[in-house]
């Protein structure tokens, strides 16, 4: 059973950083694709940014490309998502999601790719 939990997200003004977090347990680390989306109250869903946990191709939003950065630790079956010069937009539920098994170039971020594990979400809010 795939189990994935995500941590980091908070309050915080215009222009302050933040760092999500997401741990997971029961998913071969090496054999697929992670990534995070985010929800904002009344839109939908938003691929942010993936990764293929193989090493390879990395997949960001032009929406926050230049300001967010993912990362992950194999080591660890960490997923991380550094956040800089956050704006009011940004303010959303983050998700941390999982394909596997997957090949390195099944990792993109819109809606034909169907991620097939989800965390429960963590609150990011950024005020103005």
């Amino acid at each position: 059973q795939v189990q994935l939990v995500e941590s980091g997200g908070d309050s915080v003004q215009a222009g302050g950083s933040l760092r999500l977090s997401c741990a997971a347990s029961g998913f071969s680390h090496n054999r697929g694709c992670m990534g995070w989306f985010r929800q904002a109250p009344g839109k939908k869903r938003e691929g942010v940014a993936s990764i293929y946990t193989g090493g390879g191709p990395v997949y960001v939003a032009d929406s926050v490309k230049g300001r967010f950065t993912i990362s992950q630790d194999n080591a660890k079956n960490m997923l991380y998502l550094q956040m800089n010069s956050l704006k009011p937009e940004d303010t959303a539920m983050y998700y941390c999601a999982a394909l596997s098994p997957a090949g390195q170039f099944d990792c993109g971020l819109d809606s034909r790719y169907k991620y097939n594990y989800w965390g429960q979400g963590t609150q990011v809010t950024v005020s103005s």
